[in-house]
């Protein structure tokens, strides 16, 4: 029985948190009547559309861009009610209307995709007149722009709106500013023709990496997620870890780390593994906070997880000019290392706790789980050995995998019908179902991706137009020059700015500002950033605003699971998060953790393995717990530990070795003498405890 109750759990958990998904990607209107049928139609016309140009249909970059937002904005003002509070004074109360879509927003829905399409419409006769837009170019990209800002404000909230709107007053008042901010200024003839008719705005590498690699793999996830991947994800790593000290909180972490690896949005990460593994780890013991801020810092790690990473990797690549699988194989070492030191948190927070993991009669059978769900890794292996043995583009790899699992999704419910001795043809409307509803949720998750790009187009077009310099002199200025200053000034900025923006269009904009400006100062101090470097770090404290009070969205999400407050729940994210905060640091001025000019597979490994050791350095290090409580010199030892394994070509230099990987060495010997130091009391802590559950017992 108790396996039948998991399972039933399992099930309500994961319809739970579809519903919450849903609804936050598409608010909470629900047209009734005929109305119902708009938005799915026009979202499956979205994902057969796309799946067509990863396919047979050859367009033009700059037709793909147009349709693709066109798409986009209709959805978006079709979907999402001008405001989400209700209004009840008469005649405005459409404003807030859930139930129908207004006549007004369908009005505004077709108008707004016309002005996206309008680039594709008259593109002959906007490329003849380039720099010289006429009047009838001006009327249109302006509205485009005001249109493509309040579709912002409706998906992701008014902060990238401002934010344009902030960089395009800038644009036209820089002459008037003071002269440290003074800007030479443009004129409204070249701001509407570079922002709305050319592709260095709103048409610009963001919103066409989206069109063109970002929706196939957004549509990838959705359909997993519907064939029923989500569900075996959990089962599988509750089957493997549940039943170890802490284990439903480490299940969290391998079961978010595999969503990871297809999920582009840390909250939806939160609400489809969390709904379950939440729940759990406060039935082992876990303070509903700490539980929750787990799951906060599993889900939002899960961006920093090749090969999707919240779809940034795919723009990286772009700004970066190198292959994708080049971006994947400098993010991975980062990636796991982080989640390898949240597997050793989690298990540092169940020893202060004394937790146990659950019996066994709880947990699901993992053969059982691995039998019944391998079909769901094939899509993904197969992703995987496209990109990485044939090597074939990340749309093309992506929309071959994506034929693998709709070929499975086909066939699963039949084929299970059929073992079961029900209706075979009943299996295979449900695989029906399911496919169509995957394609409809796939582009319903696109629209907020796809206006943020497009969005954050503006404030690079405005870059661009000549603020990039201007930027490099004012973090120079800030910074003195001090490379650690200029670091700290990135990563505030970063987080400052992703309490408000979406994790893709906040690494742009950040990216667009500072990241030329970081390699271009470091150079200038005589250190080589490689551009990569500079790139990751912007996004990876872009990922990590997604927990930081007071707007931490996930933390949000993840307190409402839990029933804890949000503000503390994000606090506590944060500092389980410190140790993702290091890591960007370190790679800036350790390459190797980057596989910068690393080409050998043993060696990778082996700096794999030394980083996970110094995140795990650090993890215990700010917990106050390595295997017992830290007292204050070994704490002082695990942050020696953390700096050797992150900088071992400086303590090379110190200590005159030739070969500063033997400084790694160092670094492991150095953290055997901790561990020596701890033992005895942590037998001491462990017998206490057990003394303590004999006598609870009695």
């Amino acid at each position: 029985m108790s396996d039948v109750k998991t399972q039933e759990q399992i099930d309500e958990g994961l319809e739970k948190a579809r519903r919450m998904v849903e609804e936050e990607e598409m608010g909470l209107r629900t047209a009734v009547g005929w109305q119902r049928f708009i938005v799915p139609l026009v979202a499956l016309s979205w994902s057969l559309f796309q799946l067509s140009l990863a396919s047979w249909l050859l367009l033009d970059s700059t037709y793909v861009r147009s349709i693709h937002l066109a798409f986009a904005l209709f959805l978006i003002f079709v979907s999402f009610p001008t405001l989400k509070r209700k209004v009840s004074i008469p005649g405005l109360r459409w404003l807030s209307a859930t139930d129908r879509i207004p006549l007004v927003d369908l009005f505004i829905a077709l108008a707004a995709a016309g002005m996206a399409l309008y680039i594709a419409i008259d593109y002959e006769g906007i490329a003849s007149r380039v720099g010289m837009p006429n009047t009838r170019d001006m009327i249109i990209g302006g509205l485009l722009v005001l249109i493509l800002w309040e579709a912002t404000r409706r998906v992701v909230g008014p902060a990238l709106a401002i934010i344009g709107i902030i960089f395009t007053a800038y644009a036209f008042f820089g002459p008037y500013m003071p002269d440290f901010l003074s800007f030479k200024g443009v004129s409204l003839h070249r701001y509407l023709g570079q922002i709305s008719l050319t592709t260095e705005g709103i048409y610009g590498v963001p919103i066409f990496v989206s069109a063109k690699i970002v929706f196939l793999y957004v549509l990838f996830g959705a359909l997993l997620e519907r064939a029923g991947a989500g569900k075996f994800f959990i089962d599988l790593a509750m089957s493997l870890l549940g039943r170890y000290k802490g284990g439903p909180a480490k299940a969290a972490v391998l079961s978010s780390g595999l969503t990871g690896l297809i999920s582009g949005s840390s909250i939806a990460n939160v609400v489809t593994t969390g709904t379950f593994t939440i729940p759990m780890m406060k039935k082992v013991g876990y303070p509903a906070k700490k539980a929750a801020a787990i799951e906060v810092a599993v889900s939002t790690n899960g961006q920093l997880m090749p090969p999707v990473m919240g779809a940034a990797a795919f723009i990286i690549a772009e700004y970066v000019n190198l292959p994708y699988l080049e971006v994947c194989k400098s993010a991975a070492i980062p990636a796991f290392a982080s989640y390898v030191a949240l597997f050793f948190l989690t298990h540092i927070e169940a020893s202060k706790l004394g937790m146990r993991g659950l019996h066994k009669s709880e947990l699901p059978v993992f053969f059982q789980v691995l039998s019944g769900g391998l079909h769901y890794l094939l899509p993904i292996l197969y992703l995987l050995y496209e990109l990485i043995i044939p090597r074939h583009s990340p749309d093309m790899a992506a929309f071959r995998a994506t034929m693998v699992l709709l070929v499975i999704m086909f066939f699963q419910h039949a084929l299970r019908a059929r073992r079961e001795g029900t209706s075979i043809g009943a299996g295979f409307m449900k695989g029906v179902d399911d496919i169509f509803d995957g394609m409809v949720a796939g582009a319903r998750n696109m629209v907020s991706v796809a206006v943020a790009t497009a969005a954050a187009g503006i404030v690079v077009g405005v870059v661009t137009m000549g603020l990039g310099g201007l930027v490099t002199d004012i973090i120079d200025t800030l910074s003195m020059g001090n490379l650690y200053l200029m670091l700290a000034i990135v990563a505030f900025a970063s987080l400052i700015l992703g309490m408000g923006l979406p994790t893709t269009a906040n690494y742009i904009v950040m990216a667009s500002l500072t990241a030329p400006a970081l390699v271009t100062l470091a150079g200038d101090n005589g250190f080589a950033v490689p551009l990569i470097a500079a790139h990751l770090f912007c996004f990876y404290f872009g990922i990590l605003a997604d927990d930081t009070p007071p707007v931490g969205l996930a933390a949000y999400a993840a307190a409402a699971i839990a029933r804890s407050e949000p503000i503390p729940t994000g606090v506590q994210g944060f500092l389980y998060d410190i140790r993702t905060a290091a890591l960007p640091f370190m790679f800036i001025f350790n390459t190797d953790i980057l596989l910068v000019g690393i080409n050998s597979f043993p060696l990778a490994i082996f700096i794999f393995v030394m980083t996970c050791v110094g995140t795990c350095a650090f993890a215990a290090a700010t917990q106050g717990w390595f295997i017992a409580k830290n007292r204050f010199h070994e704490m002082l030892l695990l942050f020696l530990v953390c700096a050797i394994m992150f900088r071992p070509d400086f303590f090379g230099h110190l200590l005159g070795l030739q070969n500063h990987y033997l400084c790694y060495l160092l670094g492991v010997a150095l953290l055997g003498v901790i561990y020596a130091m701890q033992k005895p009391r942590a037998r001491k802590h462990e017998a206490s405890l057990m003394a303590a559950a004999a006598e609870g017992a009695r």
